[in-house]
């Protein structure tokens, strides 16, 4: 275990580097999430396959992250968060390497899995690196505002640097970067960064195989379904080991021990709906990056950097309030917050479905601005999925949204592919539709959740004054 004294102050140089270590490999698994949009085309076209192929190569990093998730977490505590996110590193890192060799498409996507589960690791063990180097609570929440921050600039410079790196060097070196950053990350980790304490947590191995069984199945079915057909024997059978395994799944959590997921969260209605939210959230954004960059190159005819270049203006807005969201959320509270971020994306979202068919791409571009806007959601949802879990289960409450979110963004891939595998041809129209009935559904669920909180708030008032 390093010697190193935990860390106080984030003004500091020696907390300034390792804040640098703990959010430099944070930021490169959320850039990793977007960054391989704008090199879908190049990709296939390179190594042959067709949409599915696109969707799978997304999905196979967004699945093995959501499906390990709480897993990762709990395993963190047992052999210490700092060996953990050295662990995830090594992982990702190779992951990373064999991406950037691979020579088909089932290569690629193993290789995608494998960066997943390193990415599952890292995350969960950044936080609780910056709960243990920052005891302060004040310096602990500049340090994760900090933390924040990099997630927004992580999701709004992928698809620029994708687009760079795929048109001057070759779509492989969006991968090949990741290995360099990973060793000066472990490097700065081990000097800067101490261990945290060992605890000892059962861990729920039935839970984990029924989640993974039903992310992949279901997952797999949707993409399956588009390709095809909806009622073709393949899609049906995926749909039904995933519906059984996910009945599977609800039944063990509130039967073992020690579950993946206490069910005693889900029975805060105002944590339910802030989980349900976080699905919403990320199937719009994820579905969002994915359709446009195959729009853009497909129907525009444009290259990867200049794809990157025309979703970058989104993304710089997503990035931009990802920071601001927090003072927003101050003045006028978390589902207020909430209901503005999915009512702007639900409003790009709108104007991109009625948009003509051969509008301009500068026509396109400023459709999606309102969509950027939707970041104002990001901490307003953790803040509301905190404040409705128990105070003893905070942290579990944190894995389960983290863990909501990437499914959801798994789901709006692989579904919102299906829909577009349908029509016979892409359709922007059909799959912002969808997004935009999806958001309309979140916005309801804020407004739901809203009046809840505030029933429990009065409730809570009246057993004061009595």
């Amino acid at each position: 275990m390093n010697s190193a004294p935990a860390l106080a102050r984030t003004g500091t140089l020696g907390a300034r580097l390792g804040l640098a270590a703990i959010c430099l490999g944070f930021g490169m698994i959320t850039l990793d999430a977007t960054i391989v949009n704008v090199a879908l085309r190049p990709i296939i076209s390179d190594l042959g396959g067709s949409l599915s192929s696109a969707q799978w190569i997304v999905n196979g990093y967004t699945l093995a992250f959501a499906a390990l998730l709480l897993t990762a977490g709990a395993l963190s505590d047992r052999v210490g968060a700092r060996a953990g996110y050295l662990l995830g590193l090594g992982v990702f890192a190779l992951g990373s390497a064999v991406c950037s060799a691979a020579n088909s498409m089932e290569m690629l996507v193993a290789a995608r899995v494998v960066q997943g589960f390193g990415a599952a690791w890292l995350m969960p063990c950044s936080l609780a690196l910056i709960a243990h180097t920052f005891p302060d609570p004040r310096e602990r929440g500049r340090a994760l505002a900090i933390w924040g921050g990099v997630s927004g600039i992580g999701l709004a410079s992928g698809p620029i640097l994708g687009g760079v790196l795929t048109e001057a060097i070759d779509w492989r070196a969006i991968f090949v970067v990741n290995v360099p950053v990973a060793v000066i990350t472990a490097w700065l980790l081990g000097r800067r960064v101490a261990e945290t304490r060992r605890h000892r947590h059962r861990l729920d191995g039935i839970g984990q195989v029924l989640a993974i069984t039903t992310l992949a199945t279901l997952t797999g079915g949707f993409i399956l379904a588009g390709q095809d057909g909806w009622l073709a024997d393949a899609p049906l059978l995926l749909f039904g080991v995933g519906a059984a395994s996910a009945v599977a799944f609800g039944v063990s959590q509130s039967r073992v021990r020690h579950p993946m997921v206490d069910p005693v969260l889900f029975r805060r209605r105002t944590f339910a709906v802030a989980i349900a939210i976080g699905v919403i959230f990320n199937f719009g954004l994820y579905g969002t990056l994915f359709c446009l960059a195959l729009d853009l190159q497909d129907s525009h005819h444009l290259g990867s950097f200049t794809t990157g270049a025309a979703m970058l203006p989104m993304t710089v807005i997503v990035g931009m309030f990802a920071f601001l969201a927090a003072r927003v959320v101050a003045r006028v509270g978390e589902w207020r917050a909430i209901t503005a971020g999915l009512l702007c994306a639900a409003t790009g979202a709108l104007l991109i479905a009625v948009l003509p068919a051969h509008a301009p791409v500068w026509a396109l571009v400023l459709c999606t601005l309102p969509i950027g806007l939707t970041s104002l959601a990001m901490p307003a949802m953790t803040a509301a999925a905190l404040a409705g879990a128990p105070a003893d289960r905070v942290g579990l409450a944190s894995g389960v949204l983290n863990t909501a979110r990437q499914t959801g963004g798994a789901f709006g891939v692989a579904v919102l592919g299906a829909l577009l595998n349908v029509t016979g041809a892409f359709s922007l129209h059909v799959a912002f539709t969808a997004i935009l009935v999806t958001y309309l559904l979140g916005v309801t669920l804020s407004i739901i959740g809203s009046r809840v909180s505030r029933i429990h708030a009065d409730d809570r008032s009246l057993a004061g004054q009595r």
